[in-house]
């Protein structure tokens, strides 16, 4: 009965990779005007942030963000797993909807813009390691990632916070667009980075981004436990609100806020 919710997880995804491919090749494809008016790489990577962080907190406030979680990144979801707040089977079927949208999105930009979004330099939004090497792209993806979700288990942990998680959430993707992709590419999502790297073929580095965002977020997740940073009945949302029904805590519209028994913070 929870398919919706995988479905739409699936969407959110796979809606991030279509605006992450549109806007990168508007803004990088050599015989795009806006790359011709826009010369300054710095400022091109900066509207990326933006144009990206922009569209996190759309997907995040989204009616199917909200009913969903919007997770839309596999390490967020192991990362609820490990600390009680998700079943596992759920667990599972968001990250195999994380991968399939997220894939899916691309497939659809390379469809509709084809060797403009496909040939270097947008190259199907690969993330690939910048010229500092994989240790620092390695070191770089696990603290963004060990960043963001504290971040997002702090704020949940908090009632003032947590309403404004997906606004915090996308001045951070901006940010890190901005100031830290030329190191890692700006991944901290394995099933974001999957998808680019399957139709382009570029499976090399795909390790990194399978592990770093993952080790990052349970870092902070077992920083979060350790320090007591807050109360613990949260739930596996990003923004939970009672106006959707939540498989996480077992929410149902018009219902108050003690059936979420499920939602009690794990031994």
């Amino acid at each position: 009965m929870h398919w919706p919710e995988y479905l739409m997880e699936a969407w959110g995804l796979g809606t991030f990779m279509v605006s992450a491919g549109l806007i990168a090749t508007l803004l990088e494809y050599p015989g795009s005007p806006v790359r011709e008016a826009i010369p300054d790489g710095a400022v091109r990577l900066a509207l990326m942030g933006i144009a990206m962080g922009l569209t996190a907190i759309s997907i995040i406030y989204s009616p199917w963000g909200k009913r969903s979680g919007a997770h839309i990144n596999p390490a967020v979801t192991l990362s609820f797993l490990r600390l009680g707040k998700i079943h596992p089977i759920d667990a599972g079927f968001y990250i195999l909807a994380q991968f399939a949208g997220g894939t899916i999105g691309v497939l659809l930009v390379w469809g509709l813009l084809g060797a403009a979004f496909s040939a270097p330099p947008v190259l199907f939004v690969n993330t690939l390691p910048g010229q500092s090497g994989i240790a620092v792209a390695y070191l770089t993806e696990a603290a963004m990632a060990f960043g963001l979700m504290l971040m997002v288990v702090s704020a949940l942990a908090s009632h003032r916070l947590m309403p404004r998680i997906g606004l915090f959430a996308g001045v951070m993707v901006a940010s890190y667009i901005t100031f830290l992709a030329p190191l890692s590419g700006m991944s901290i999502n394995p099933a974001r980075s999957f998808a680019s790297a399957a139709p382009a073929g570029e499976f090399g580095h795909l390790w990194l981004y399978f592990t770093a965002p993952v080790l990052g977020m349970l870092a902070a997740v077992e920083v979060f436990r350790a320090a007591k940073l807050g109360r613990g009945w949260f739930c596996a949302k990003l923004n939970h609100d009672n106006a959707y029904r939540c498989i996480h805590c077992g929410h149902e519209p018009g219902a108050g806020p003690s059936d979420r028994a499920s939602a009690s913070p794990s031994p």
